[in-house]
């Protein structure tokens, strides 16, 4: 029998051994991006361009994408890519409208009110991968949400492409065209995040910088969102995709196999991850996996992916274990193939995005769904959540009180002022009540 493409992970007598993981993690990639964001800072275009011909093997002649090229992606689309993105856009927008949430007033006493503002950011930043593949699927899902939101200001920016002659790929240009996004820049990797972050006006440059950034990238880029969150807010730290299924008896294995190969073809640092307590499953899917992965385009890829530390077939003790195995790996995306699915899904805490049943792969949230998948990765999925439209706005509490409201208030705020031994807090409200000066207040 040949070789396994896909090691074993027995947990049943020993659920100590760490779970699969990427040997290189985003503390480990900080300081290789660190200095470089630095050097964008310092330098701007000059550097994002050098850093491009660098890593990208090419130098675009402008850092800005010239609108005529918007234009013309769109008018060369693929009507059946431009209709799928349509029916993509049209989804994603129907759950993002349903997420924004209203402006709340709350009475919290007569001639008291909160309230509760939803105030959408004023710029932002997306970032669209374009490496080893096209991320068209990217542009709709930073997009919608930030145009729902009602953000007035957004930036996009995705690597060059030598094969284009330094223009991104136009497949994502003519995406822009078709929402509206007209400030594309043809930059790629940390460096564009760090542009997006920073800004190049201070260099002599023309990009302003945003508020937040948003969107999927390699290790680099999720590096760089680290690096540079508190210059800038960020949705989450969305590095190399990654799956875990967790799957028992019923499950159909040539599914499971189909699916953790889709996610190994994204990138040979993806994760792919099954967790069964099945071994007569874990061999089906072996063998799925040996029929299928010779077969796909980017075989090499995937073969990569799927040998690597960061996948494994998990072995688990029954359904409890493997659930509670999943909330601890805190996947990207979890499919749950089990009987009663909906039940065991409604049981994890911890996942970016859970896909419930044999007919709801990842792949249809990567672009149809009407989910998002942006989504947090590395174990990240127990802070931290999905992209939505949440992600692009603030909540700003506006606070009006009467005169009367604050008299009946006041000696409360008194009281824990001096408490907290900050009298002339107090007296700020004593002033206005003409309530009695503690000892120490000013008058």
């Amino acid at each position: 029998m040949s070789p396994s493409l896909i090691r074993r992970l027995d947990l049943r007598h020993d659920d100590t051994q760490d779970l699969p993981r990427a040997p290189l993690d985003v503390a480990r990639a900080l300081d290789v991006v660190a200095p470089l964001c630095d050097d964008v800072r310092d330098r701007g275009e000059v550097a994002v361009l050098d850093y491009g011909e660098r890593f990208d093997g090419v130098r675009p002649t402008s850092l800005r994408v010239a609108r005529e090229h918007l234009v013309d992606a769109l008018a060369g689309l693929d009507p059946a890519i431009r209709a799928a993105l349509e029916v993509s856009i049209a989804r994603l927008r129907v759950t993002c409208e349903a997420e924004l949430e209203s402006t709340v007033v709350t009475t919290v006493a007569e001639g008291a009110t909160v309230e509760r503002r939803i105030v959408p950011m004023s710029r932002v930043g997306l970032y669209v991968p374009g490496g080893l593949a096209p991320l068209v699927s990217s542009v709709v899902m930073n997009t919608v949400p930030a145009q729902v939101a009602g953000v007035g200001s957004i930036a996009l920016a995705t690597p060059p492409q030598a094969e284009f002659g330094g223009l991104p790929h136009p497949t994502i240009l003519a995406a822009c065209e078709l929402l509206g996004i007209e400030e594309v820049y043809a930059a790629g990797g940390a460096q564009a995040v760090a542009m997006l972050a920073h800004g190049t006006l201070a260099t002599g440059g023309d990009v302003r910088p945003v508020d937040l950034v948003t969107g999927p990238g390699n290790i680099y880029v999720a590096a760089a969102k680290r690096h540079l969150r508190g210059t800038v807010a960020i949705d989450s730290e969305a590095g190399p995709t990654e799956i875990a299924v967790v799957a028992d008896d019923t499950a159909d294995a040539a599914f499971v196999a189909a699916d953790l190969i889709s996610q190994s073809e994204h990138d040979p640092n993806a994760a792919s991850v099954l967790i069964t307590a099945s071994e007569d499953l874990a061999a089906a899917v072996e063998s799925e996996l040996a029929r299928q992965v010779p077969r796909a385009r980017h075989h090499e890829r995937i073969t990569t992916s799927l040998a690597g530390p960061q996948s494994a077939i998990v072995l688990v003790r029954d359904l409890d274990h493997a659930v509670e195995v999943a909330d601890a790996y805190a996947a990207e995306h979890l499919e749950i193939q089990t009987a009663d699915s909906a039940a065991v899904a409604a049981r994890i805490t911890n996942a970016g995005a859970i896909f419930v049943g044999g007919f709801t792969p990842v792949s249809l949230g990567d672009y149809a769904a009407g989910s998002n998948h942006v989504l947090p990765t590395a174990g990240c999925a127990c802070h931290s959540s999905g992209l939505s439209v949440r992600a692009f706005v603030k909540n700003v509490h506006v606070v009006t009180y009467t005169e009367a409201a604050l008299r009946e208030v006041g000696h409360h705020v008194v009281a824990l002022a001096e408490a907290e031994d900050l009298p002339s807090h107090g007296a700020a409200v004593s002033a206005r009540t003409g309530a009695p000066a503690r000892a120490g207040e000013s008058t």
